[in-house]
C-alpha cells in the first residue's frame, strides 16, 4: 500500500525522501506517490519500493539510511561486488549527505521466505558459489581489517547487554570476567590465524534474494577483510532458521572442496577448517546475543530477543565440543540453571 499523505506529514524524514524522489522522477521515470514500504532493518535503515514503469521489473528500491549509516561504504562494496561478478543492486542515484539512495530492484523474494529442508541444498550451494566469487576478488588494504579490536568489541556486547542488562549478571565480577576471557582469547587467536579474505559479514538467508543465475546479495555495507570461514558459518548458523547438522556438514564440505579448486587459501585438512568454522561461528553468536539484547533495551525493537535461544543453543553446542571452550558451556549452564553436560568431541 502506498505511503499515505498523513504519514508524509508526520514523518519529516520520509517527507524529505519523497521530495528527493520528486527531483529524480523525470530522469528515472518514477512515480513518487507510489512509494511503499519494502522492508525495515535492525539498524535505522529503511527500504521502500517505488513504481518505475521503464524498468524491467517495473519498480526501483529507495534506501533511507540516515547518517551515520554507511551509505558511502555501501557504494564502495557494491562496486567491488559488481566487479567481482556478484548480483547486487545497481546504484542509480545517491545523496550521501542526506543518506538517500535509489537502487535497482532485485525482486521481493528473499531466501528466508522460501528455503526449507527440501530445497536447502541447491539454494545454499548457489549462495556458497557467490561467496567463493566474492572471496576470489579479495585483496588487502581495500576494506577495513577484521582485527582483534573489532573482534573483542563485538564479543564485548555479550557481557554488556546479554549477561548484564538482560540476565542481570554482575559483569564486573572477576570470576565471570576471567571465564569470559578464557574463551574470548582463543576465539580471537583462531579468527586472526585464519586466511583472510573479503567478508560480507551478514551473509545469511535474510540478505539473499532468489534470482537466476545467482542469488542477489544485499546489506553488505559492513564488509571487511577477515577470516575465510566467517561468511560460510553466517549462512548456516543464522538468526532465523536452523538446519539439520548432516545437511550443514554436507554443504560446508562441498564449499571447502569448491574453494580449494578455486584456489582459495582454505586449510588442506577439512577437520581443521571445520574447527575454525565452528569457533568463528561462536564469536558471531556471542556478538549477536549482545546485539539482540541491545536492540530491545536500547532501541525498543523486541522481536529479535525471541531468537536468542537459538543462539544460546548454537553457543552451547560448540562449547561442549571443544575442551578450550568448556568454561562457556559451564557458564551458560550456571546462568540458566542447567545440570552441567559433559563430554567433548575434540
Amino acid at each position: 500500500m502506498p505511503i499515505r499523505a498523513a504519514e508524509l506529514r508526520s514523518d519529516l524524514r520520509l517527507n524529505q525522501l519523497h521530495q528527493w524522489l520528486a527531483g529524480l522522477a523525470t530522469r528515472h521515470g518514477l512515480d513518487p506517490d507510489s512509494l511503499q514500504s519494502a522492508s525495515a532493518d535492525a539498524s535505522a535503515r529503511r527500504y521502500f519500493r517505488v513504481a518505475a514503469p521503464s524498468q524491467a521489473c517495473g519498480s526501483l528500491i529507495v534506501m533511507d539510511a540516515p547518517p551515520p549509516e554507511k551509505c558511502r561504504e555501501f557504494a564502495q562494496v557494491a562496486a567491488l561486488m559488481t566487479t567481482a561478478g556478484l548480483h547486487v543492486p545497481h546504484i542509480l542515484a545517491s545523496d550521501f549527505d542526506q543518506g538517500f539512495m535509489l537502487l535497482s530492484d532485485l525482486g521481493s523474494t528473499v531466501y528466508l521466505d522460501v528455503i526449507n529442508e527440501s530445497n536447502a541444498q541447491p539454494m545454499m550451494l548457489a549462495a556458497l558459489d557467490s561467496a567463493i566469487t566474492w572471496q576470489q576478488a579479495s585483496r588487502p588494504d581495500v576494506l577495513p581489517v577484521y582485527d582483534e579490536a573489532l573482534l573483542r568489541r563485538e564479543m564485548g556486547l555479550f557481557p554488556e547487554w546479554y549477561l548484564g542488562r538482560h540476565l542481570g549478571q554482575d559483569v564486573n565480577d572477576p570470576k565471570l570476567q576471567a571465564t569470559l576471557e578464557s574463551v574470548f582469547a582463543p576465539l580471537v587467536r583462531s579468527a586472526l590465524a585464519q586466511p583472510q579474505v573479503f567478508v560480507h559479514r551478514d551473509f545469511m538467508p535474510r540478505n539473499l534474494m532468489v534470482a537466476t543465475p545467482q542469488p542477489g546479495v544485499l546489506d553488505f555495507q559492513d564488509a571487511v577483510y577477515g577470516p575465510i570461514a566467517y561468511d560460510v558459518v553466517s549462512l548456516f548458523r543464522d538468526a532465523f532458521v536452523s538446519w539439520d547438522e548432516a545437511l550443514e556438514l554436507d554443504c560446508v564440505a562441498r564449499y571447502w572442496e569448491r574453494a580449494r579448486k578455486a584456489g582459495l587459501p582454505v586449510r588442506d585438512d577439512f577437520a581443521e577448517f571445520y574447527r575454525e568454522y565452528e569457533w568463528m561461528g561462536l564469536q558471531r553468536h556471542l556478538k549477536v546475543l549482545g546485539i539482540f539484547a541491545r536492540l530491545w533495551y536500547r532501541d525498543r525493537k523486541p522481536r529479535y530477543l525471541a531468537d536468542t535461544p537459538r543462539f544460546t543453543a548454537y553457543a552451547r553446542k560448540v562449547a561442549l565440543r571443544y575442551r578450550e571452550l568448556a568454561p562457556l558451556a559451564r557458564l551458560l549452564d550456571q546462568i540458566e540453571g542447567r545440570v552441567a553436560e559433559v563430554g567433548y568431541t575434540f
